[in-house]
């Protein structure tokens, strides 16, 4: 099997394409076509308080900074959710506590190159699913197509290796896997923007697949507002020590506020 996704993998590096690339684990909150070399940051947060018959809050936050120059784009992402809620019998409880941070750097094949190389790296922590923490490490060949002037889409393919701890033995495992992953913007108009991320990382242990919609409404050139969901898969899942077995799907919606630097 292992020796299958390899040879998938070297496929995606022979399958040159004509188109450029700019791929990351994440929605994209800047214009990729800007190549100043200048850092950029947004940051988001969300906030949900409830009290009275219902006693709970959730917490959205995310800061991504972006860098893009004639040879290199580059990319880092932290991302953390949480939400709880009070009981009647006034324990607090936690529904999600997720923390996710992914990194990646594409070097062009040349100045104005439709293609290039990236090397790509995630660490996830999440308390409510099957493992302690999950982490990739991957590299390949990426490629954009263009649909029109407002619309293009963004494939990459390559090898890597997913890192794990199981939360219900403490165990730890390495698994060699295959990412691929698709990425598709659309500028609907100066102020609104729609993303669709797909993202899938093959392995014989365990698949692990996300997709990120969102839709980005502009309030002024800083400011934003952004509808967001989040669907995560694990192909597998284990029962936990208190008898509950983790659902193999999640899903995350999310209304924030988007503030670029």
């Amino acid at each position: 099997m292992r020796l299958k996704l390899i040879a998938l993998a070297l496929l995606g590096f022979s399958g040159a394409a004509s188109s450029s690339t700019f791929m990351f684990d994440d929605i994209q909150d800047v214009d990729p076509a800007a190549k100043d070399g200048k850092w950029r940051a947004t940051a988001e947060l969300g906030v949900l308080l409830r009290s009275g018959n219902t006693d709970s809050r959730s917490w959205k936050g995310k800061l991504d900074l972006q860098r893009d120059t004639e040879n290199w784009r580059k990319r880092a992402v932290l991302d953390y959710y949480l939400q709880e809620r009070k009981t009647f019998e006034g324990d607090r409880v936690t529904d999600a506590d997720r923390f996710f941070v992914s990194g990646q750097g594409n070097r062009k094949f040349n100045i104005g190159s439709h293609s290039s190389v990236f090397i790509y790296g995630s660490y996830e922590d999440d308390a409510l699913n099957s493992f302690e923490y999950q982490s990739t490490i991957a590299a390949g060949y990426g490629a954009r197509f263009l649909h029109n002037e407002n619309m293009f889409t963004d494939f990459e393919i390559g090898p890597g290796y997913a890192y794990d701890k199981r939360r219900d033995t403490g165990e730890t495992d390495g698994d060699l896997i295959v990412r691929a992953a698709a990425n598709f913007e659309w500028q609907i108009s100066e102020t609104a923007r729609f993303t669709q991320l797909v993202s899938t990382e093959m392995g014989d242990d365990n698949t692990r697949s996300r997709a990120v919609g969102a839709l980005t409404a502009n309030l002024n050139s800083r400011l934003a507002m952004r509808l967001t969901l989040t669907v995560t898969h694990n192909s597998t899942v284990y029962e936990q020590a208190n008898g509950r077995t983790p659902e193999k799907l999640d899903t995350e919606t999310a209304v924030t506020l988007v503030y670029t630097f």
